[in-house]
């Protein structure tokens, strides 16, 4: 998921080259969520299984796609909602193989105190940022109270200025994420500003891992190895999270402590057997197909997406049973 306040000019995995058929180049935001993968890494999980990954951060959606297309890597890792936006279609390289983590508390909307509900910001000025978790949470509340983002007045903002925003009475709520949405509401108390809704009551952001169709059918193994090594990595958090945290940490220029906070109260990683019940099999589709009809038709709602995706053609349960 999208994290710009981690964002930093970071390199990872820079060994010499394995044949392709052994090497995985990945993309992902720089988020602790993905933190598995570099863990992985730097245990020697995967070389215990025969494979090279090298991972690199990419906040920016656009330059994943492109190095997508020009096939510059094999893997990326994002959210189902960032996965499914344009210009993405059917033939666009990526489909969805594993998950890693969900959000419990990262991702939310914070209000004034004056609002009650979500039906009480009708026809009220709103900031969020373009595609980000927090739009489908508020999409999805506002659909419960039969509204949509077009009943407000809806004022995209960067995300990483929620403090100041939130200090301008005109502005009923801010669709926002961990730290700023602790920070806004801590630093501007004359507001008595709110958690308004929150991914912790939610099961619809949830961050995947995508291989290129192309080199997952010629190297159906080379995925297996790579799941497995990001779980046998989040097994190691759940037995050791000190150890995970203190390997963690250097990747994001984050101290263990911030690393912790971050664990332990935005979100949650999903091991084997959960992610198993999210992907399901050819037979018996998993949970994850509900979660990605329900984000594409918000995706669609607020134009996010151009082309409506079908679950089964975007989501590969091969390498998940073959663990």
């Amino acid at each position: 998921m999208f994290r710009s306040v981690f964002a930093v000019a970071l390199m990872i995995g820079t060994a010499a080259p394995a044949l392709a058929a052994d090497t995985i180049r990945v993309l992902s935001p720089t988020w602790p969520g993905f933190a598995p993968v570099l863990v992985a890494i730097d245990k020697g999980y995967f070389k215990d299984l025969g494979l090279q990954v090298d991972l690199k951060f990419e906040d920016d959606r656009s330059n994943v796609m492109a190095a997508y297309a020009r096939g510059d890597i094999e893997a990326d890792m994002r959210t189902v909602g960032e996965h499914q936006g344009r210009p993405r279609d059917e033939n666009t390289p990526g489909i969805i193989i594993g998950t890693i983590d969900k959000s419990v508390g990262g991702d939310g909307v914070i209000a004034d105190g004056s609002i009650e509900s979500a039906a009480d910001l009708k026809g009220k000025t709103v900031a969020v940022e373009p595609n980000i978790p927090a739009r489908l949470l508020l999409q999805l509340e506002l659909k419960k109270a039969g509204l949509t983002l077009n009943d407000l007045n809806v004022k995209e903002i960067a995300t990483a200025d929620t403090v100041a925003i939130f200090a301008d009475n005109s502005i009923a709520a801010i669709g926002t994420y961990e730290p700023f949405q602790s920070q806004a509401l801590t630093a501007i108390p004359a507001r008595n500003g709110k958690l308004l809704v929150s991914s912790k009551d939610s099961e619809i952001i949830v961050d995947v891992i995508t291989a290129r169709q192309d080199d997952l059918a010629a190297n159906p193994q080379k995925y297996v190895n790579f799941l497995k090594g990001i779980y046998q990595a989040i097994d190691l958090y759940k037995s050791d999270p000190e150890e995970f945290i203190r390997r963690a940490a250097p990747h994001y220029n984050l101290s263990e402590a911030e690393v912790k906070e971050i664990l332990d109260t935005s979100l949650a990683y999903t091991d084997l057997a959960e992610s198993k019940e999210l992907i399901g099999t050819k037979d018996q589709p998993g949970t994850l197909h509900e979660v990605f009809d329900t984000v594409m038709e918000l995706n669609l709602e607020n134009g996010a997406a151009d082309v409506k995706l079908d679950a089964a053609s975007q989501i590969d349960p091969g390498p998940m049973s073959a663990l």
